[in-house]
């Protein structure tokens, strides 16, 4: 049997549970500051982890014979730990888990906040994008930290998304791009006055020990400073939003109930919006989900990028008209999702944005081709464009396949029951719409798996 016990967060299922099952053990296998913390006992072998693999091999030579293997972790090694690669070893059948309280569950029990609603994702070992995004797009968020993945890397990327439209009912003013005029074309100027979106950090150091200390600070408060290593969570919130809803499922986003919503779902000017045929096409060639970053390049009245962040996805709207900025501010507010709104001209307003794993690009006038290369060249994953002037479509598609994707398209047209005298129906053609989408076919430089 290998018994995993939890510590360091909690004090019923600590330390002192551990040692009752040390006498026992002809392995124990921690963490340095776990294993410092109990006596072991006369001829038990103490392996300190590190790598993982040499760790579990030692602990295989130790199954193999039949002898009790102890294994001691931080918190709740079923969450986020040890558990899962010990299960996936040996089998659960042979772990017994004696879990602590874990890192995030104290970290929010230290604010005072339930986190039934809260989302939790690792940066231990794992790129810091995901947890970035996810922060970007939820207003309660636990970052589990690891080395280069720590609060002033995480403050410093919320620092570069630009400013956020958030999905409360406040009044403050996202205000770096509400003056119109040429001057907001380049949005890399005016990112930095709003540009965490109203988000605090609550970092939790060391947490259970004597040298435990929780700080709440900005995004740029954390990007300055040195944190060390005994960072154990950080917590990501928009305050005005930190109680949520009562929730029935824990763990998850709510789910939207619908999507490709009516035109009336949104604020617009003469019918200036991307109808719902052609937004269901474009959002499930999109893909947009929780963790990745979008841009809507011309966006209008903002209906894909609301309809993104609906799905999960953390969100850039780029609009060049300032009645269009508030447009989409005033849309993302009404469905209570948050979308950074940058007021400038593609493609020099998509310098110094993060890239985006989907764009969406639905204006563009001549300037159409130079814009859909930008976007190519710095999307991860895909870029949908929508036309509706048929000569633009060769040099569309040769801006994608120019790229590096592979094209594929279709020509949208739809017909709506609209209502006649007498009771009866007839069919309201609407305007044809071309979709192409590109999809990453080759390795790019950035290295980005293809």
């Amino acid at each position: 049997m290998i018994t995993v016990v939890g510590t360091g967060t909690g004090t019923a299922t600590g330390v002192p549970l551990a040692e009752e099952i040390l006498a026992g053990a002809a392995l124990v296998v921690g963490g340095r500051r776990h294993l410092d913390a109990v006596r072991l006992p006369d001829g038990a072998e103490r392996v300190v982890l590190g790598p993982l693999a040499p760790a579990l091999d030692t602990i295989a030579e130790y199954v193999g014979k039949e002898l009790p293997v102890l294994v001691l972790a931080s918190g709740d090694p079923g969450f986020f730990g040890i558990v899962r690669a010990l299960a996936e070893r040996f089998g659960a059948g042979r772990l017994d888990v004696r879990p602590g309280v874990s890192s995030v569950a104290t970290a929010f029990a230290r604010t005072g906040l339930p986190w039934d609603d809260a989302v939790v994702v690792s940066a231990h070992g794992r790129d810091l994008r995901t947890a970035v995004n996810v922060c970007r797009a939820r207003p309660k968020v636990a970052v589990l930290t690891g080395p280069g993945a720590g609060p002033a890397e995480l403050g410093a990327a919320l620092l570069r998304h630009g400013p956020r439209v958030p999905g409360s009912m406040s009044a403050e003013p996202v205000a770096a791009h509400d003056s119109p005029g040429p001057e907001a074309a380049s949005a890399s100027a005016s990112a930095s006055a709003h540009p965490s979106g109203g988000r605090v950090l609550v970092v939790a150091s060391a947490l259970g020990s004597v040298d435990e200390r929780v700080e709440r600070v900005t995004p740029a408060e954390a990007a300055a400073r040195d944190w060390g290593t005994d960072v154990s969570v950080v917590l990501c919130l928009d305050e005005t939003r930190a109680l949520g809803a009562v929730r029935t499922v824990a763990g998850v986003p709510e789910q939207p109930g619908g999507w490709a919503l009516d035109e009336d779902a949104f604020t617009h000017r003469d019918s200036m919006i991307t109808k719902f045929e052609v937004r269901a096409l474009a959002l499930a060639r999109l893909g947009p989900r929780l963790g990745d970053l979008v841009w809507d390049v011309g966006a209008g009245s903002g209906s894909v990028a609301v309809e993104c962040a609906r799905l999960g996805a953390a969100v850039v709207a780029v609009e060049k008209t300032a009645d269009g900025v508030e447009r989409v501010r005033a849309n993302a507010r009404a469905h209570g999702v948050d979308v950074a709104v940058v007021h400038g001209a593609a493609p020099t307003a998509l310098d110094g944005l993060d890239d985006p794993d989907a764009v969406f690009v639905g204006g563009g006038g001549r300037e159409l081709p130079d814009i859909i290369g930008a976007c190519a060249r710095r999307a991860r994953r895909t870029v949908v464009v929508a036309m509706a002037a048929l000569d633009r479509v060769p040099a569309a598609r040769a801006a994608l396949t120019a790229a590096g994707f592979g094209c594929d398209g279709v020509l949208l047209q739809s017909s709506r029951l609209a209502p006649l005298p007498g009771e009866v129906s007839r069919l309201a053609a609407a305007n044809p719409v071309f979709l192409l989408w590109g999809v990453r076919t080759r390795t790019s430089s950035k290295g980005v798996d293809e």
